[in-house]
């Protein structure tokens, strides 16, 4: 357990910690599809359900892996790939992308998420680390956030520390005066402490702590129960 009178910032994951993704992503994808359906028939057609456009999604990523951790870009050059595959404009890539990307900023918050929001920004600067591709202020919660990394900004993802120097140079305080919250076990929680930082792990659905060679962090089953903690 860490000493919460030490804590001078916290970072927070977004992504599966203040909504949840997977929903947010199929919705996005039915959106793509209806646009694909009006503007690229055959691509439509020939990927006729999100899950075949995940699936091309998936096999770009195979194929790309210097992209595998730049959503936005991977997103981008999987539409491509299909426009290019079903004989449409892959000039198309562009726009088919700014709709899918604006739907998924179209997050469904979990309860706890705005109420925890407020209550750890009026006590310290919060800033958010994600390896996703969601943009804060398109989803409205700018407010509560001093600033906002990912690897399309800083070109590193979790769990490379230097994206959480990132976030340290930002906030102007050293590793070992911020808090970092995240969903993932090892993206999170082992990530943020080998990187020097107090970490909680939020574990909302009661998970076993998966990594055997690494003890488990301080654990918390919701965003408000981090608030009461942290309050304590």
């Amino acid at each position: 357990m860490f000493d919460p009178s030490k804590i001078r910032a916290i970072t927070l994951d977004l992504d599966d910690t203040l909504w949840p993704i997977w929903p947010t992503i199929r919705r996005a994808e039915e959106v793509l599809l209806l646009w694909l359906k009006e503007h690229a028939a055959q691509t439509a057609q020939l990927f006729s359900t999100p899950e075949a456009l995940r699936a091309i999604r998936n096999r770009v990523e195979q194929e790309r892996p210097d992209l595998r951790h730049d959503l936005s870009g991977l997103r981008q050059a999987s539409i491509r790939q299909a426009l290019c595959q079903a004989g449409d404009d892959e000039n198309l890539a562009m726009p088919a992308f700014e709709i899918f990307f604006a739907a998924r900023q179209r997050v469904e918050l979990f309860g706890d998420a705005v109420p925890a929001l407020e209550r750890l920004a009026a006590r310290w600067p919060v800033v958010a680390v994600t390896n996703g591709n969601s943009d804060i202020e398109q989803i409205g919660l700018g407010q509560f956030f001093q600033d906002s990394f990912n690897v399309t900004r800083t070109g590193f993802a979790k769990p490379d520390v230097r994206i959480f120097h990132c976030a340290a140079q930002s906030l102007e305080l050293p590793l070992s005066a911020i808090l970092h919250v995240g969903d993932d076990a090892k993206l999170d929680a082992v990530a943020a402490r080998d990187a020097g930082m107090h970490a909680v792990w939020l574990n909302r659905s009661g998970l076993d702590w998966p990594i055997e060679e690494q003890h488990p962090p301080t654990t918390v089953s919701s965003l408000l129960d981090l608030c009461d903690l942290l309050a304590a």
